[in-house]
């Protein structure tokens, strides 16, 4: 693909054969499943066309003179082109469909073709498959690009914000507050500020503060004396002194109780903490990351949060968008997240299907960034394929979403053209399904439902894979002129 997307093209198809007819044949059936379609007599040619034009899929047939199909899947195989390869023959045996497929061959078609349809089907999965293999790849080269960010990943205008405010504080020892829904990845946000630093080479240390009771919190980040309270059998250091030098991560500060307010402000201003029990005062030089999933500002009005505590917070700040505002970006994250869980589990998905993909783009993600990793580790973890399907994804994604509040700013997030598109395609699915299930799965029902001309209507379908569908789920039908 060189580097281009071409999802939403129609597939590319090569068919090889020294038979004039079956040329025609083909081509007539691959143009009503809108495919671009070549065709070729001399598997001499075959090669040469194969590495400049690209295809998606060639269809080969085995025996023809000059270079034979095994020989020439070999050679597609051999120099790596990116393309599925269909053999096709008239003299089928075991030996050849096995030699077939360990030359590599997608599958193996025996002619003449008993079911017309299926034979197209094989070419069209081949097809989607390539399509898909593509895409993942696509995807892992972005991967490979910002894996250098503690696991934040994105491609968004919004995230693109978020990596550029990141390089730009990560130098300086100013505190930094971050703003953003749970699950936002508001940690990975700290640790990448934390090495990108000078400090990068001393602790990095995380609290969650709304994780333990008032008296717990203080003795914690500030240490405490022995007899200091019932239980304090000897002194303990507290999480500022284990951070000296390098970088302390506030979660939910938010919750912080008043009295232990005053004594994080003392820190900010001063660079000095007391233990809990003691008079004496020690220096700490540990830079503050500090987040909230609420409106700190709204809390200083309503008396829950000191205000001059507040302003020494909010030196810089970082808005981290929700998911559902970079829904483009949840290939790339989903993809980061097998990865993740295929090292864990030692498993080999090697991508997630298109259908899958769509379920997941579709989903509000309530949860955010958080949530999309346990769905994607529950799928690693159930997934039996070689690819994540719909069915490996949890009940509720299988319901279909009503359009999100939120779905404008999403496709906000691509060029104008990538977004109509993909608004236009999501319309024509649903519309599509929809009739498909008035009409019982009845072709020439639902087309004269559309108002539209059956074999018009069946190109239509196959475009969206719904006409597969409707196959695979018996739906076929019993409506005359609904057979091919």
């Amino acid at each position: 693909m060189n580097g281009t997307n071409r999802t939403s093209e129609p597939l590319r198809v090569l068919v090889v054969d020294d038979e004039p007819y079956m040329l025609q044949a083909w081509k007539k059936i691959l143009d009503g499943n809108e495919c671009q379609v070549r065709t070729l007599s001399d598997s001499q040619e075959a090669l040469g066309v194969i590495e400049a034009w690209r295809p998606d899929v060639a269809v080969v047939d085995i025996r023809m003179p000059g270079i034979d199909g095994i020989e020439l899947l070999k050679q597609v195989k051999s120099r790596d082109l990116p393309c599925e390869v269909v053999m096709m023959t008239a003299f089928a045996s075991v030996e050849t469909a096995v030699e077939a497929v360990k030359a590599g061959a997608f599958d193996y078609l025996t002619k003449p073709f008993s079911n017309i349809e299926a034979a197209a089907l094989t070419v069209l999965k081949a097809g989607r498959h390539r399509r898909l293999v593509a895409r993942n790849r696509e995807l892992e080269n972005l991967l490979e690009v910002r894996d250098g960010f503690e696991g934040l990943v994105g491609s968004a205008p919004s995230m693109k914000r978020v990596f550029e405010l990141i390089e730009g504080v990560a130098y300086s020892s100013s505190t930094v507050l971050l703003q953003g829904e749970s699950g936002t990845g508001k940690e990975l946000v700290a640790r990448a500020i934390h090495y990108r630093s000078p400090r990068r080479a001393r602790p990095f240390v995380a609290v969650n503060c709304s994780a333990l009771t008032d008296t717990l919190l203080e003795s914690e980040l500030f240490g405490h004396e022995k007899g200091a309270f019932t239980g304090a059998t000897g002194s303990k250091r507290g999480l500022f002194e284990a951070a000296d030098g390098g970088t302390i991560f506030l979660d939910e500060i938010g919750q912080i109780p008043p009295p232990t307010q005053v004594k994080l402000l003392r820190v900010l201003q001063e660079g000095e903490i007391k233990r809990v029990g003691s008079t004496d005062t020690r220096r700490v030089d540990v830079r503050v990351v500090a987040a909230t999933n609420v409106d700190l500002l709204e809390a200083t009005k309503r008396g829950n949060f000191r205000e001059d505590l507040y302003y020494r917070l909010n030196v810089i700040t970082i808005q981290l968008p929700t998911l559902r505002e970079r829904t483009g970006d949840v290939p790339l994250l989903a993809l980061h997240f097998l990865r993740k869980y295929n090292a864990r589990t030692g498993k080999k998905i090697e991508g997630i299907e298109p259908e899958a993909l769509q379920a997941l783009e579709r989903y509000s993600w309530p949860g955010n960034v958080r949530e999309l990793e346990n769905v994607i580790e529950r799928a690693v973890v159930l997934g039996r394929g070689r690819f994540i399907r719909p069915a490996d994804l949890p009940e509720n994604f299988h319901q279909s979403a009503p359009p999100r509040r939120d779905e404008g700013r999403a496709l906000a997030d691509l060029p104008y053209k990538q977004a109509k598109a993909v608004a236009l395609a999501e319309f024509d699915r649903r519309y599509l399904s929809e009739l498909l299930v008035r009409a019982d799965g009845i072709v020439s029902r639902a087309a004269r439902l559309a108002g539209m001309d059956r074999s018009n209507f069946r190109r239509v379908l196959k475009k969206y894979d719904l006409e597969a569908e409707r196959l695979r789920n018996g739906n076929g039908g019993a409506g005359a002129g609904d057979n091919p």
